[in-house]
């Protein structure tokens, strides 16, 4: 076998060093950036501060989590993600499973799916999408920031070519047990289709949770900003308005800022381990059209 052969060993080993390089390399930037938020004020500001905290204090987190417009920015961005992921998966699952089928069972497949194929090509623009979403009543609305992503099309075409890979056999014979569309696909192909969801899900959530953009632009109460729009205003804009001038007086913003952003990034980093297993068998499968 190859993989016992020493060529493959030596390759097998020299790959698994870089990429061990290569995830210490990605994972510094935000171990740095957890000392410095857990490290002084006078240390961080004077650029003390590598990989060990100095002046070890939770004073910034102690400061950021007594903020309520941080935490009714965090709870806004959960709702969003949640809902957002939990909408998407399925409109983008059950149109997946429609446009899986044969032209003969779907005989306006191939049309519907070149309607879908075309909004990865053109888009409507941004006014017209803001002048829609004002029309619809749904400025300051969590549905603004929902709705417009709801259909993914590259999502649903990664789904589209899972279900195709599952044998017809097995719809055949639930419909022969008197099952219909619905049934079969909620009983059948979703179980069956854990990684490509899992993928799906991933996607839909690293999106989600750091989409900033819309919410600046659909949520004109500063209380309704999801969490990422909120920490542009602060980081990006310099804007501390938010915290109590008396509360930050003697602390750095440097630290502050520091322990908002490996917040705003811990959700995603607790979530990934646990669908990474899923997620390149996911993305090949999806991928592959038989």
């Amino acid at each position: 076998m190859y993989h016992k052969t020493i060529p493959y060993r030596v390759f097998s080993a020299f790959n698994n060093v870089i990429l061990l390089v290569i995830g210490i390399l990605c994972l510094l930037p935000m171990f740095h950036l957890l000392m410095v938020s857990l490290s002084s004020s006078a240390a961080a500001n004077g650029g003390l501060v590598t990989f060990w905290p100095k002046g070890f204090t939770f004073e910034a987190y102690a400061k950021t989590f007594d903020n309520k417009n941080f935490l009714t920015a965090l709870w806004v961005a959960i709702e969003r993600t949640l809902l957002g992921t939990a909408l998407g998966l399925f409109v983008n699952a059950i149109a997946a499973y429609a446009l899986s089928k044969d032209t003969r069972v779907f005989r306006a497949r191939n049309i519907y799916l070149w309607y879908f194929v075309i909004t990865m090509l053109f888009s409507g623009g941004l006014i017209p999408s803001y002048i829609l979403i004002l029309k619809l009543h749904l400025i300051n609305n969590l549905m603004a920031l929902i709705l417009p992503g709801l259909v993914a099309a590259y999502n649903m075409i990664l789904l589209l070519n899972f279900f195709r890979t599952v044998p017809k056999e097995l719809e055949e014979a639930a419909f022969m047990d008197g099952s219909g569309h619905l049934r079969s696909f909620f009983s059948i192909y979703l179980p069956i289709s854990l990684p490509s969801l899992a993928t799906v899900g991933l996607f839909t959530m690293v999106g989600h949770w750091n989409a900033y953009f819309d919410g600046l632009i659909y949520m004109k109460d500063a209380a309704k900003l999801p969490l990422a729009s909120f920490m542009q205003t602060l980081i990006v804009q310099s804007d501390m308005t938010s915290f109590d001038a008396a509360a930050i007086a003697n602390m750095s913003q440097r630290t502050l800022r520091a322990s908002q952003i490996f917040i705003g990034a811990l959700p995603i980093l607790i979530v990934y381990p646990f669908l990474q297993r899923f997620f390149v068998k996911g993305v090949v499968i999806g991928a592959v059209k038989e």
